[in-house]
């Protein structure tokens, strides 16, 4: 009979949150529970009355744990069609009791990942019984509920509750595809250390022939890029990373998917200055529009808004250190979406409290810009899949190729413009000087005009400011690829530029190379380029 009303319950878990009070809940409606090891020993310790399983099976659990619901009579009790007559006959043959629901979460595999654990406690972490029930379970959700989430327990008792002891066939059916997102989940991560971890293979791979990714829904967002959109954010499954999507928000509206992708835009770019000098980014529609190093935050901070304080309205301010009140009072005088630091006094968080739409964020330790990984973009009909532009310069890497070496001072404003250079969208143009971007260009579909642009936000910023001239003056100035043709290196010469960085690696180079020596210009080669589309 298709009743649906629960009588037994089949209970293996190794987060054992809740399961003590569930199993008393259980008890107390009447349901029988079977058990396995240390969860039947936890519910034992709870004063609960529990059936082992071998009980059940009439085998011993054996070796060490492995094998112990890989049986007939557990399957059997699962994926039983107990409408079907040849089925009960079956089960009545073979001494088969049917179970109604089963409660199963997995071996913390990606946690023991995560830790560092050795190659063999690693693979003692991976399920077999468990994903092999929750699956039996999950087929046959006509008859039987799955639950691998103890966030659900209240709601499984809330159910039996109002329908006579029993489930819906809603509830079973959402618990069911629930319980294959969470194999299909754990198959993944299993699958990526075999294929990406030197613990796990002798030759690890970092494009396999089947990529296995598994996220998480962290939250629903108002909407997408467009309000016509629909988003979401997913996380990794495995703990421990750092970004936007883990830090703490201290106050303000919901983060907006615009919100997440430029906070992630300058969070990453102020992590490229870790344990250096204070260090403030402000990125609008995910471009850096002033980035400043200084003596103090505030300092850091006045040098970036200098940059382009007409794109900062509105924009998202990142910084590398405790942001501190003196600066967040000044960066309150503006309108700013977000703020993202590593922490915040008390003083700057009651500061900010006084602007109760701006969005407030603890991200605790910065991302490593250097870390591995992959990058991911739709394209029609596939995924286009890369590594992580991870790739970084130091002056030693430098090749001079004019007949001026750059100045020190000229040498660190390269390093400096080129570091926020990556983070800009090509064609990208990146001007600065004694630590500060004088001026942007990004995202144009010619190298010149990038030039030019930012030359026009410069020369702005002076007439705004009062200064005698625009900070391209005396300015050293990176490209993001190589300069094709010399015009591009001359409009930044005409802004009054006196160092390049780039690339190199143009057919005509030595074209570019003599206009340089022409201009008195001093110009490096970093043999590296960073593209970003």
């Amino acid at each position: 009979m298709n009743d649906n009303v629960i009588r037994r319950a089949l209970l293996s878990v190794s987060d054992k949150t809740g399961l003590a009070d569930l199993g008393a809940a259980l008890a107390a409606r009447g349901v029988e529970l079977v058990s396995t090891g240390g969860t039947a020993k936890a519910l034992r310790d709870a004063g609960l009355t529990v059936r082992d399983v071998s009980d059940l099976t009439g085998f011993p659990e054996m070796m060490d744990g492995r094998v112990k619901t890989l049986h007939p009579k557990v399957h059997g009790g699962l994926l039983a069609l107990r409408d079907n007559p040849e089925h009960v006959a079956a089960m009545d043959a073979h001494q088969i009791g049917a179970i109604d629901v089963v409660v199963v979460n997995l071996y913390p595999f990606e946690a023991t990942v995560a830790k560092g654990a050795s190659r063999a406690e690693v693979i003692e972490n991976i399920d077999i019984g468990g994903p092999s029930m929750v699956r039996s379970a999950a087929k046959n959700h006509g008859f039987v509920t799955i639950l691998t989430d103890p966030a659900d327990y209240a709601t499984l008792l809330a159910e039996m509750d109002a329908n006579g002891g029993a489930t819906t066939q809603a509830f079973r059916t959402r618990m069911a595809g629930k319980a294959y997102a969470r194999t299909a989940a754990y198959d993944a991560a299993i699958a990526s250390w075999f294929a990406f971890s030197p613990a796990a293979s002798d030759e690890p791979t970092l494009f396999p022939e089947t990529l296995p990714l598994a996220f998480r829904r962290a939250d629903t967002l108002r909407y997408g890029e467009n309000p016509h959109q629909n988003a979401a954010i997913y996380v990794p499954q495995v703990a421990g990373t750092a970004g936007v999507p883990q830090a703490a928000q201290l106050q303000g509206k919901e983060l907006s998917y615009n919100n997440l992708n430029d906070a992630d835009a300058a969070l990453e770019l102020a992590a490229e200055f870790a344990g250096q000098e204070p260090a403030v980014v402000i990125v609008k529609h995910a471009n850096p529009c002033g980035v400043a190093q200084g003596g103090s935050l505030l300092a850091a901070w006045e040098a970036a808004l200098a940059c382009d304080s007409v794109s900062a309205f509105g924009g998202i301010v990142a910084v590398n250190t405790e942001l501190d009140a003196a600066t967040a009072e000044a960066i309150s005088a503006i309108f700013t979406e977000v703020v993202i630091a590593s922490s915040v006094s008390a003083e700057a968080r009651a500061i900010f409290a006084r602007k109760k739409n701006l969005r407030l964020l603890e991200c605790g330790a910065l991302p490593n810009p250097r870390r591995g990984g992959l990058a991911l973009k739709t394209i029609a009909g596939g995924v286009l899949i890369q590594s992580r532009d991870n790739g970084a310069i130091a002056a030693d890497d430098l090749k001079i190729v004019t007949k001026r070496a750059p100045t020190e001072q000229e040498l660190k404003d390269c390093l400096f413009a080129w570091t926020v250079a990556r983070h800009v969208k090509s064609n990208a143009i990146v001007y600065a000087k004694d630590g500060a971007t004088a001026g942007i260009g990004a995202g144009q579909m010619n190298r010149r005009d990038s030039a030019r642009i930012a030359a026009i936000k410069a020369k702005e910023a002076a007439e705004s400011h009062g200064w005698p001239a625009p900070r391209t003056v005396g300015s050293a100035v990176a490209s993001d690829a190589f300069f094709p043709f010399a015009d591009g290196l001359l409009a930044a010469a005409e802004a009054g530029a006196t160092a390049v960085i780039q690339p190199g690696g143009s057919i005509r180079d030595d074209e570019v190379i003599a206009a340089a020596d022409a201009a008195g210009l001093a110009m490096v080669f970093t043999g590296m380029r960073h593209f970003r589309h």
